[in-house]
């Protein structure tokens, strides 16, 4: 997807002055600890690495008084460039949230809908194994007798393929509650003894995420200006019959880890291998951009986010997902439970995309 990048001062930043970028600091300090210790972040194709991103992360180590001691931080460590799409004129945002979910750790008659484990018999597939003819997109396949195919799809899996084998992790009242954690990747599990468990993504069928809002708004069933998680969900509860053939429209099928909640401020662990910050994490497009990489997301249409004020923040890339493709495409994480889910279902708002660089690399992209 062809764009260009150019630069621009902090000043020009919509809400900089007043927006509160200490939170991301605390996400910097995360991923430096990360890449100290494990595999560094894959470089994505705008060509930024985590050795570029190192001064910044050493520097957040030391301690920050207050928003502007925050800000003055960024402002030495990056320089800011806008992200320009050649085909359009701004770039786009969702959200996403952790729900909260009753669970039972055996099925009764109102508790069956199950979340599974990682099956034995799922494969990670690249060039190497990749059946000739197979889908490029595929990175999961089922390995049977030695040789690779397509996995089963939600509907084979809804309707009995997995049974038997002890996958379940825990069963939800409602499959429309599974399938939309499943969108979400992670969730809060709450057991009837009040303890919690986490659940996040170990893995999934492979297929092509299809989002089901399209396909209701391609049919005439829901407004286009207005659909949301809420305008999905109501379609779905008042027309029962008709659920199962949509849910398995979007064939991708999604396998979870069990984990610890070890802090209950924070979200789950995604893909940059380092808990969420709630409102201050934005999943990105990962084979352009690389994690640990500050974005600055303005739009002045996404007001409910910021109390009714045009929405202006720095953001810390560290999630990935399906449906996130481009250079100017972002999905917020607003937090866990209903109110941080009411927050996310109704994001779908144009946005200008602000790349912090790192000052040593930054003079590669000045006239790129």
């Amino acid at each position: 997807m062809a764009f260009h990048i150019e630069p621009v001062t902090f000043s020009e930043l919509p809400g900089w002055h007043t927006d509160d970028p200490t939170p991301v600091i605390a996400a910097l300090r995360r991923c430096h600890r990360h890449v100290a210790t494990a595999k560094p972040y894959r470089t994505g194709s705008l060509g930024i690495s985590v050795d570029d991103l190192l001064p910044a992360f050493e520097a957040a180590e030391f301690s920050f008084s207050d928003a502007a001691a925050a800000r003055a931080f960024f402002e030495s460590q990056y320089v800011p460039f806008r992200i320009r799409p050649d085909e359009r004129p701004r770039g786009f945002v969702t959200a996403f949230y952790e729900p909260e979910i009753e669970v039972r750790s055996v099925p009764d008659g109102d508790f069956r809908f199950p979340f599974y484990r990682r099956p034995a018999d799922l494969v990670d597939i690249d060039e190497a194994n990749r059946p000739e003819g197979m889908d490029p997109y595929f990175a999961f396949g089922r390995l049977v007798e030695g040789r690779v195919e397509e996995y089963p799809d939600r509907r084979a899996i809804e309707e009995g393929f997995l049974a038997g084998r002890g996958l379940e992790i825990a069963y939800a009242r409602s499959k429309v509650d599974v399938f939309f954690i499943h969108v979400q990747g992670a969730a809060r599990l709450i057991y009837p003894d009040g303890a919690r468990r986490r659940i996040t993504y170990a893995a999934k069928t492979g297929h092509r995420f299809s989002a089901i809002g399209k396909l209701l708004i391609d049919r005439g069933e829901i407004d286009a200006a207005t659909v949301s998680m809420a305008s999905i969900r109501r379609w779905l509860a008042a027309n029962p019959d008709k659920a199962d053939e949509v849910l398995w429209h979007n064939r991708s099928f999604i396998f979870f880890r069990e984990a610890a909640v070890e802090d209950e401020a924070l979200g789950p662990v995604a893909a940059a291998k380092v808990p969420l910050e709630p409102g201050r994490s934005l999943a990105v497009d990962r084979l352009i951009h690389t994690f640990g990489v500050p974005f600055y997301i303005a739009s002045e249409s996404l007001t409910h986010l910021d109390g009714g004020r045009p929405f202006g923040r720095l953001m810390l890339a560290l999630d990935t997902g399906s449906a996130i493709v481009g250079p100017a495409r972002g999905d917020i994480f607003t937090g866990s439970g209903d109110e941080a889910g009411d927050l996310a279902g109704s994001v779908r708002n144009d946005a200008d995309f602000f790349i912090f660089v790192p000052r040593a690399a930054a003079a590669r992209y000045r006239h790129g």
